[in-house]
C-alpha cells in the first residue's frame, strides 16, 4: 500500500472517530487499532504525524485541560492529557471524504474503514462502494480460478489447500456483499415509495 493511500485512510479514520467524540491520543490509538487493525497493519508511528498534519490544516484542535493550582509541576505533565476535537472545517472534510465512492474506496486497505462509517454515509454512496467492492472481488475470483485451473496439477496438496482457502474467503465476501446490496436496494425502494406516497398526500 502506498504511503499516500495509507495517509488518506488514516485521515478518514481519525476524523470519523473524532466526529463520534473528542479523544486523547492514547484512546484514539486504541480505537484506531481496533478499527484499522482488522483490515491492515496499523503503525502507531503514523498517528502523531497525521494528527500534526490535521492540526496544521485546522481540521482538529488540541484541548489541554487546566491543571489545579495545587498539583506539583512534576505530576502535571503525567496527568495532563491533550484531547483532540474536530473543528467545523474537520466536519466538512469528513463529509467530503465520505462522499468518495471511486476505486480507492473499494480497495482492501480502505474499504473496511469506509464501511465502518457507513452510518454517516449517504445511501447512494454506500451502494456505489458496495457494488464497486463486489465488482473488484469478482474480477479477483476470475483470476484466482484461472490460476487454480492452470496450476492444479503442478502444486502439492498443501499449496492447493491454501489456494482453495483464499478462493473460499473471496467467495464468502462476495455472498456477504450481495446480501448487503440487496438490503440497501430494498431500503432505497421502500424510502422512494414512502416519499411518493407523502407527495401524493400533499
Amino acid at each position: 500500500m502506498s504511503s499516500r493511500k495509507g495517509a488518506g485512510v488514516l485521515e478518514l479514520a481519525v476524523l470519523g472517530l473524532l466526529h463520534e467524540s473528542p479523544m486523547h491520543g492514547y484512546e484514539l490509538r486504541k480505537r484506531l487499532n481496533t478499527l484499522l487493525g482488522m483490515f491492515r497493519a496499523f503503525s502507531y508511528g503514523s498517528l502523531y504525524p497525521c494528527l500534526k498534519l490535521l492540526l496544521g490544516k485546522g481540521l482538529i484542535v488540541e484541548d489541554r485541560p487546566e491543571e489545579p493550582l495545587n498539583v506539583p509541576l512534576a505530576l502535571q505533565s503525567r496527568r495532563s492529557k491533550i484531547v483532540y476535537k474536530l473543528t467545523a472545517e474537520g466536519k466538512e472534510r469528513l463529509e467530503e471524504l465520505l462522499t468518495e465512492a471511486g476505486p480507492a474506496a473499494w480497495e482492501d486497505e480502505s474499504f473496511g474503514v469506509h464501511f465502518a462509517f457507513f452510518s454517516h454515509t449517504h445511501a447512494d454512496v454506500r451502494l456505489r462502494i458496495l457494488e464497486g467492492r463486489r465488482s473488484r472481488l469478482e474480477e479477483r475470483l476470475e483470476s484466482v480460478r484461472a490460476a487454480l485451473a492452470r496450476t492444479r496439477e503442478r502444486v502439492d496438496s498443501y499449496t492447493l489447500e491454501l489456494q482453495n482457502h483464499g478462493l473460499e474467503s473471496v467467495e464468502r465476501e462476495v455472498r456477504w456483499l450481495n446480501e448487503l446490496i440487496g438490503r440497501e436496494r430494498a431500503q432505497a425502494a421502500t424510502e422512494n415509495s414512502k416519499d411518493k406516497t407523502e407527495d401524493g398526500l400533499r
